[in-house]
């Protein structure tokens, strides 16, 4: 054990750990959840460790070797080591404190260690007064979530470009396949099952844009300044010259926000961002119910497409299939919602020049931004690219709907429209029998009304052209 000192007293820390007594007291503090900090958020924060250190650098106020040490050691934290070492709870009081101090003294360590010291000499490289020098958790937490963010937005949109790739092949495939429309879980109008696909694709499209164009709200970065925006503790230069820096190690655009007192305090930005998230939740759910109820039976119920078949569905049930690939997007859907409402109740709470909820924002956003990537390329991969349509089904169902009668509204009115759907029901037969019977218009100009194809079109069916 070694023994470490802050303002509470001294500490015993494990001799053979990377952070120290900050940490120490956060994990006895924070017993909270069990999850872990966002590796990205950890690896963004390393990342404006590293971009501090070079420009303090570079302004004199810290010295090369110490620079290049602590730039070894955030490059190793980049790349994915000692995540065993970031052991605080993602959901902790102090507006992330405990997140950037554990990370100030894992970086601390290890560079003492590459200068030959040991851990705890705090002498050679201090947590606070060299790792965060010019910085506050309060610029530095937000900035590095707004990094972070960014970084697994571009996945998630592009996962969003290979789901709508692949809904656009289906539409194409499933043209010429006719069928039962549905308004309010009732028969309606036929379409395609390419037209459902399509509608299917131009959602993913909305939120593939939406994401793309969100990012922009986020590259504006309060790093510099300091506790509650003004930039106390941090040269003009530095400011300057840290936000470029930082851009250049994230390959990310980002600048320094014109107002850096409103972008500590607000968290607005994450809300629009979780927005939209939930915005791809929804219409991610709504996709996911809907090929559960065209895919359900396979015999007794719709039963219009089917879907791949990716497990045994029952334990007692021989020969059951259930649609799980689906499920497990209506849950992911739900979950994403539910964070969206945590991140806005989390971002109205902050008072005056700071909010305190930020690792719960944080904690919330990236794992939407998370599971949803690997939703989209979960239901592309495991169910889009593979449903195949029941084009046999799809025909039966049809052919057995009376709700074809709307098309003969324009030529014979709404009520004497009724009679003949009300007749089709009564009797069991099709709507084309009915018309006949009631002798209401010749065979010919009935077979032009109700051929399906030209339901699915604009305009006035069996109309003259």
């Amino acid at each position: 054990m070694r023994i470490e000192k802050d303002l509470l007293g001294e500490r015993e820390v494990p001799t053979d750990v990377y952070y120290g007594i900050h940490t120490l007291r956060a994990l006895e503090n924070f017993p909270i959840s069990g999850y872990r900090v966002a590796p990205t958020l950890i690896k963004a924060i390393a990342v404006i460790k590293k971009a501090a250190a070079a420009v303090n650098t570079e302004l004199g106020y810290l010295s090369k070797e110490k620079a290049q040490a602590i730039g070894i050691a955030a490059d190793e934290v980049i790349g994915g080591q000692w995540q065993e070492q970031f052991v605080v709870d993602a959901l902790q009081g102090g507006a992330g404190t405990s997140t950037n101090m554990n990370i100030n003294e894992v970086l601390a360590n290890r560079a003492i260690e590459l200068l030959g010291g040991q851990r705890g000499d705090y002498n050679i490289i201090h947590p606070l007064n060299h790792v965060n020098m010019a910085q506050s958790t309060n610029d530095v937490y937000p900035t590095a979530l707004r990094i972070a963010a960014i970084w697994l937005l571009k996945p998630l949109s592009e996962g969003c470009a290979a789901l709508q790739d692949a809904l656009q092949a289906k539409e194409a495939e499933f043209a010429g396949v006719i069928k039962v429309g549905r308004t309010e879980m009732q028969d309606a109008l036929p379409v395609m099952l390419g037209q459902e696909f399509s509608a299917y694709a131009g959602a993913i499209a909305r939120d593939r844009w939406r994401l793309h164009k969100v990012e922009e709200r986020l590259r504006q970065a309060a790093l510099g300044g300091t506790a509650v925006g003004t930039g106390l503790n941090a040269d003009k230069k530095y400011i300057f010259m840290v936000n470029d820096r930082v851009r250049q190690y994230a390959g990310i655009g980002l600048a320094r926000a014109e107002n850096m007192i409103d972008v500590t305090q607000n968290a607005d930005v994450f809300v629009e961002v979780s927005g939209l998230l939930k915005a791809l939740a929804v219409n991610l759910g709504k996709m996911a119910h809907d090929f559960r109820l065209l895919s359900s039976g396979p015999r007794a119920g719709l039963g219009e497409i089917r879907l791949p078949e990716r497990q045994a569905g029952s334990s007692i049930m021989p020969g059951k299939i259930n649609p799980i690939i689906p499920e497990a997007i209506n849950q992911i859907a739900f979950h994403v919602m539910a964070a969206d409402m945590v991140i806005a109740m989390a971002a109205q709470s902050g008072q005056l020049e700071l909010n305190p909820f930020m690792p719960l924002i944080a904690h919330h956003l990236l794992e939407s931004l998370t599971i949803l990537t690997n939703a989209v390329k979960m239901v592309n991969e495991f169910c889009v690219q593979g449903i195949t349509a029941n084009v046999e089904r799809c025909r039966e169902m049809l052919n057995n709907s009376v709700i074809s009668v709307t098309a003969l509204v324009p030529h014979i009115g709404y009520d004497l429209a009724s009679q003949v759907a009300r007749k089709a029901m009564e009797y069991g037969i099709t709507v084309r029998e009915a018309v006949i019977e009631l002798a209401i218009l010749p065979v010919e100009k009935i077979d032009a009304i109700l051929d399906p194809r030209a339901m699915t079109r604009p305009g006035i069916a069996g109309a003259p052209k």
